[in-house]
């Protein structure tokens, strides 16, 4: 079911650079993109997609890119794109999770799918797993990314320009800057990145996340097992869970403490898991030996959207 299991170098040698075109994702884009897709498969080919899409041609470019990079379209043959399952169920279709994505929770789980591979973006894994800065300008960040991509002979020839335009891009998606006026993109709301005050410095939130949605979380940790944990894996340690690469934990920056606690709330929603103190270690356990992680990743969202309604 799963593709054999990479190590996050060869996840990060394998991704993309950002072809954001410098724009963050900006309200109510990812909605239309996956609607126009869905009404027209060429639609981003199209010669008068600047006038269906209401936006500039940089913009359409960072549309598509945005609903490729959340795993919401897909390439599919001669050019066009189709919708994903999770573009389907979330924004298309009378039964439609989302539809007007008006759901904070909808938020962090699109958060969530850029980290999946294939990597779109390899600035964003490598700022939010690998950025030990204290506090940093937009030079700051550009600088440590073009850094820390030189452990990797794809991103060797980057220029620092390039990663400048990533680390612009990760700061006005993130930062909540409203003292500024920059209200564009809707994951400000997730509380990730935060201004320094009195500064032009930001910093990660690395505090519990109350707005975090408990079965969101578990959807998380189930697809982290699916894509990271290998084939046939039915237990994974809160340890991994926090800290590991592109785990739940490091992607959402939140403690060890706030992973036990959301996946505890889940397990009350959910009973297909469990968490159990294994060889000494606190563990996320499977019960159902015929459901897989995938599946549980549909069960948990089917479980909160139904709740959230």
């Amino acid at each position: 079911m799963n593709a054999a299991i990479l190590s996050p170098a060869e996840y990060l040698q394998q991704g993309n650079m950002g072809r954001h075109e410098t724009f963050a994702p900006r309200y109510g884009w990812l909605v239309k993109g996956c609607r126009a897709v869905q009404e027209d498969p060429h639609i981003f080919k199209a010669s008068n997609a600047i006038e269906r899409l209401g936006v500039g041609k940089n913009m359409v470019a960072s549309i598509r890119f945005w609903c490729l990079c959340c795993k919401l379209i897909q390439p599919a043959n001669g050019g066009a794109y189709q919708l994903t399952e999770l573009g389907q169920k979330l924004f298309t279709g009378p039964k439609a999770y989302d539809p007007y994505l008006e759901d904070e929770g909808t938020l962090w789980l699109l958060h969530w799918q850029i980290f999946l591979p294939r990597l779109e973006a390899v600035a964003w894994p490598l700022a939010f797993n690998k950025c030990r800065l204290a506090s940093f300008d937009i030079k700051q960040l550009a600088h440590f990314l073009h850094q820390a991509g030189q452990a990797y002979e794809r991103w060797q020839e980057i220029s620092s320009h390039t990663w400048e335009r990533d680390a612009s891009c990760i700061l006005r998606m993130y930062a909540d800057d409203r003292a500024n006026g920059d209200i564009d993109s809707p994951f400000t709301r997730l509380g990730l990145l935060c201004r320094v005050p009195e500064s032009n410095h930001f910093t990660f939130n690395i505090a519990e996340k109350p707005e975090l949605p408990p079965l969101i979380f578990a959807a998380a940790c189930f697809s982290y097992m699916h894509h990271y944990a290998g084939e046939g894996v039915r237990t994974v340690t809160l340890a991994k869970l926090s800290y590991d690469f592109n785990s739940p934990g490091v992607v959402f920056k939140i403690p060890e403490s706030a992973v036990g606690s959301l996946l505890e709330q889940a397990a009350e929603a959910l009973p297909f898991f469990s968490l159990e103190h294994i060889a000494g270690n606190l563990q996320l356990h499977l019960r159902e030996k015929n459901l897989t992680p995938a599946q549980l990743y549909w069960l948990a969202l089917e479980k909160y959207y139904k709740e959230s309604k």
